[in-house]
């Protein structure tokens, strides 16, 4: 299920390729055109596997005018997909970000360094998932035409979650990380021709209004937070290995903002940027 928290925007990981300009694409049946992307997908998390890169975080605080409000934060983590496929009648597998951190604001990570409440999480969900098979009867998808991104022709399609669930709502001391599942809507930029998915963007539905305990105020707090706002776009690019030949649509980058009344850090602006892909092959041996 997608997920918006406070704590971190999600990295993932998609596939591309490119096709003819101004190519005209006719509606597809929606339900083949979902089979498909849902077989590259899979292909993808078995592939993703093997490859590692360095992800750089840019948290910057904003003002009411969008302006930049004071000194933002720079962390670089080394990053890689963890997925195994399912076997005959076990539930399908969960395909996760996992995140090693290498540096804080230039300067090598130590033990002692605490995370902030805005860093992306160690582990998360991979977002592609909602499109598996097992996970898309929880979506409904529409046909919303064709265009253009980053130069591309594709055909594009709206999901949005077939039911709202309960919020998820987890305190760390001054940090809260809230899962809003069935809350937000999106667009799949898919390329006609092989089914691959070329960008991803997502938004909120709706705000929400979150309480406050009292063991998380100071005198004088605000008793609650109102999320606004969370908008993300996910952008991918074509990555070439060597020894043996492959070339994989990989991520470029991801743009999030997000505003949340009340909180410390009421606006912000977060980009993530994918560099340095390593594959790992047989024997243990790494390819750039």
């Amino acid at each position: 299920m997608r997920r918006v928290t406070l704590c971190a925007q999600l990295a993932t990981v998609l596939l591309s390729v490119s096709i003819a300009a101004r190519q005209k694409i006719a509606p597809p049946d929606v339900s083949a055109a979902l089979d498909r992307i849902g077989a590259h997908v899979e292909q993808y998390y078995a592939r993703a596997r093997s490859v590692v890169c360095l992800e750089t975080v840019r948290l910057q605080p904003l003002n009411s005018d969008l302006s930049p409000d004071g000194f933002g934060r720079r962390l670089v983590y080394e990053l890689r997909v963890a997925w195994e496929p399912a076997l005959d009648g076990d539930a399908p597998p969960e395909a996760t970000v996992l995140r090693q951190i290498v540096t804080i604001d230039g300067r090598l990570s130590r033990l002692k360094d605490d995370p902030g409440c805005m860093d992306p999480k160690p582990v998360s969900p991979e977002p592609l998932a909602f499109l598996l098979p097992a996970r898309r009867r929880d979506y409904i998808f529409t046909w919303a035409g064709t265009g253009r991104t980053d130069g591309r022709s594709a055909m594009m399609l709206d999901y949005r979650s077939a039911s709202q669930k309960p919020a998820e709502v987890v305190w760390r001391d001054e940090c809260v990380s809230v899962d809003l599942p069935g809350m937000t809507r999106g667009r799949v930029w898919v390329d006609p021709a092989t089914g691959d998915v070329l960008r991803l963007d997502e938004r909120l539905t709706g705000m929400y209004e979150l309480r406050v305990p009292r063991e998380h105020t100071r005198h004088g707090d605000p008793t609650w937070m109102m999320i606004e706002r969370a908008d993300s776009s996910i952008r991918y690019r074509p990555v070439a290995f060597h020894d043996p030949e492959e070339t994989l649509m990989l991520p470029a980058s991801i743009e999030s903002f997000t505003v949340i009344r009340n909180s410390g850090v009421p606006r912000l602006r977060t980009t993530q940027e994918f560099s340095n892909y390593r594959r790992f092959i047989t024997g243990g041996r790494l390819v750039r």
